[in-house]
């Protein structure tokens, strides 16, 4: 309305229409996402100070760990969070009943997760030019698995990043950690609603007790998977060094032990493979929210000696979202025309003339 009664309301509409091509509202979109963290977390912990927001005109590639780190927290993990609710109200939701139906109904939400999820990639300069997704994987892998310690930056290791991100639980009061706590128990909840869902307790889950019973049963599951866990760290620290056969041996009985348990379920209560993936969507969630709150009861978990296993678990959880995220740009980079199109998107014609120009010196340069 501003540009329309300023400059006529052709000039607006025209000058809407590019704005939407450049991509105006899926930045908002994301810039919102920041403001939304960081004030949640200072109203829970406290700790205000400045956020730098990069108003500058940037055409420097970021690297896929840079985005990483900066954007994990305030918008992967809540973007991802938001997508599986959204598949989970397509799978069980009863106000949609056809496609076009949940499209309708969930479009500015899916709109809002795709935003949160890959904007810094389709805002990031060359960030579809498959050179550059090469040396972006190569740097994260690097990164993640390198182990932190005394003097390690963040930059340089996963485990420094970890613990910086968490700097927040340690100067906060018991009424942040317990707020942290009662926030992850949605996670909880959600699980009770998927596992109810499932066909192999069709036979089972008839009136609250038993539906209890089944909700208890699939503890049993994330019980067994953390044990495992706990084995395979111990093992690793134990016998990776001086008994790799044993430490082999032990993996391979219990992969065994798990294909056999897959097949009972399968033969004796009716498991299907519609049940695995839900599964997945049930127990991935609740397994995050007891990361969560195992970061918030640092102090307890340490003293239990668990904490070597919550950090790996967090690994795991961080490996899989990044290669998440980083599938589809790869899938995108294998066209080169993706790249062409976001440099015409971004920048305008002579910039992206000499940055085409650029990369035709920067290829003869390494051919010779």
């Amino acid at each position: 309305m501003e540009i329309g009664l300023e400059r006529g309301f052709r000039t607006a509409l025209g000058d809407i229409i590019i704005m939407q091509l450049q991509l105006a509202s899926v930045f908002f979109t994301f810039s919102l996402g920041t403001r939304v963290h960081y004030f949640g977390r200072t109203i829970l912990h406290g700790g205000a100070k400045y956020r730098a927001t990069g108003r500058g005109f940037v055409v420097r590639h970021e690297k896929f760990a840079e985005n990483y780190r900066l954007y994990s927290r305030s918008h992967f993990v809540k973007g991802l969070e938001l997508m599986v609710l959204l598949i989970c109200y397509r799978l069980y939701g009863s106000a949609a009943d056809d496609g076009i139906s949940y499209a309708l109904l969930s479009f500015s939400m899916w709109f809002l997760v795709l935003s949160w999820l890959f904007a810094p990639f389709l805002l990031n300069p060359s960030g579809f030019e498959w050179q550059k997704i090469v040396e972006d994987w190569e740097d994260w892998s690097k990164w993640i698995s390198c182990r932190g310690g005394i003097g390690v930056p963040s930059v340089k290791s996963w485990e420094s990043w970890w613990e910086e991100e968490q700097e927040h639980l340690r100067h906060t009061g018991f009424m942040g950690c317990l707020v942290e706590i009662i926030l992850s128990i949605r996670f909880f909840i959600y699980q009770y609603g998927i596992v109810y869902h499932l066909n192999m307790t069709a036979s089972i889950r008839q009136g609250i007790r038993q539906s209890i019973v089944v909700y208890c049963l699939s503890w049993l599951v994330i019980v067994a998977v953390l044990i495992i866990l706990k084995i395979v760290s111990m093992g690793r620290m134990k016998f990776s060094a001086d008994f790799q056969l044993m430490f082999r041996l032990v993996k391979l009985v219990m992969f065994v032990g798990s294909i056999v348990t897959i097949a009972m379920l399968f033969y004796f209560l009716d498991l299907t493979i519609g049940d695995i993936f839900q599964s997945i969507l049930a127990f991935v969630p609740t397994g995050w929210a007891l990361l969560q709150i195992s970061q918030a009861c640092r102090t307890v978990v340490k003293g239990i000696g668990m904490w070597g296993s919550v950090k790996a678990l967090a690994r795991g959880y961080e490996y899989m979202m990044g290669v998440l995220l980083f599938a589809p740009i790869t899938i995108l980079a294998w066209f080169p025309f993706v790249s062409e199109f976001q440099t015409r998107l971004l920048f305008n014609q002579a910039f992206s003339r000499g940055l085409q120009i650029q990369r035709i010196l920067a290829g003869s340069k390494m051919q010779a």
